[in-house]
């Protein structure tokens, strides 16, 4: 296959895909070689920008995978909160506070523990804060001009759903570690791969179409009998796939081979 015939992407997500040519992110266009700056201009679709392209590719009206609303709100917990809110989708109460005056609020709106997180660029579990006193609250907030607080929900397991393109490409359960509240692989936690309700899979799948997101890994828990999302992330991990025997890289070259993706 020549590179002209292959699909072009500029991270290197899909490096080893044979079916995929992948030039890498130069922080100027005048970067890339004019072969480079063709294939580019020629391409109906551009997997993988990165954020920085894919806004001039919208604004040019070039199509890219993931889309540009996946990279305009999953990496950004205030717009998923917006969304979620706008959307009525199952989400634990969350409210974000500016300014000095709005944080000396928090706890007249959430008792001990809470939630608090970084609200933009943290994942794998990280700049994820249980919070049970003044203390700590205050240790947090030093830490970020924008406090993102949201109820704390006591759960010892999570699910994580990967939904590529239109459909569910895997799901399965996430176990948080001993004296973990977060049920991340990248902090101790570990994967089981029981049957994931179908209530999740719904909620999961629901979430990532009317949001208008094409590559997300969603965290949903149960609590109290109630399914809640707790979060979308483009940075999902590979770990899932591997356990369950999933080849993600063959799952990606025929996506890409069907024009799902």
């Amino acid at each position: 296959m020549t590179n002209s015939a292959k699909s072009i992407a500029l991270e290197g997500r899909l490096r080893e895909c044979n079916n995929v040519v992948t030039l890498g992110v130069r922080p100027n266009f005048s970067d890339y070689t004019s072969e480079e700056k063709t294939l580019i201009r020629n391409a109906s679709k551009i997997y993988y920008p990165s954020s920085f392209y894919a806004d001039l590719f919208d604004a040019i009206g070039k199509d890219t995978f993931p889309s540009y609303h996946t990279y305009k709100c999953v990496q950004d917990k205030i717009k998923q909160t917006a969304l979620f809110e706008l959307l009525n989708i199952s989400h634990p109460r969350t409210r974000v506070f500016y300014g000095k005056r709005q944080k000396k609020t928090i706890t007249d709106h959430f008792m001990y523990p809470f939630i608090g997180k970084i609200p933009r660029g943290s994942a794998l579990g990280r700049g994820v804060y249980l919070i049970q006193n003044q203390f700590e609250l205050d240790d947090y907030l030093n830490q970020t001009d924008v406090a993102y607080i949201q109820e704390y929900l006591s759960v010892n397991r999570d699910i994580r759903v990967v939904v590529v393109g239109r459909r569910i490409v895997h799901a399965y359960w996430r176990i948080a570690a001993q004296n973990e509240f977060r049920c991340n692989i990248a902090l101790g936690g570990s994967i089981c791969l029981d049957p994931v309700p179908r209530e999740a899979l719904d909620l999961a799948l629901r979430t990532a179409r009317s949001c208008r997101w094409d590559d997300v890994g969603i965290d949903i828990c149960c609590h109290a009998g109630r399914y809640y999302v707790f979060e979308a992330n483009m940075k999902y991990g590979k770990e899932g796939f591997r356990q369950a025997g999933i080849d993600y890289i063959h799952l990606m070259e025929v996506m890409i081979h069907n024009e799902e993706i």
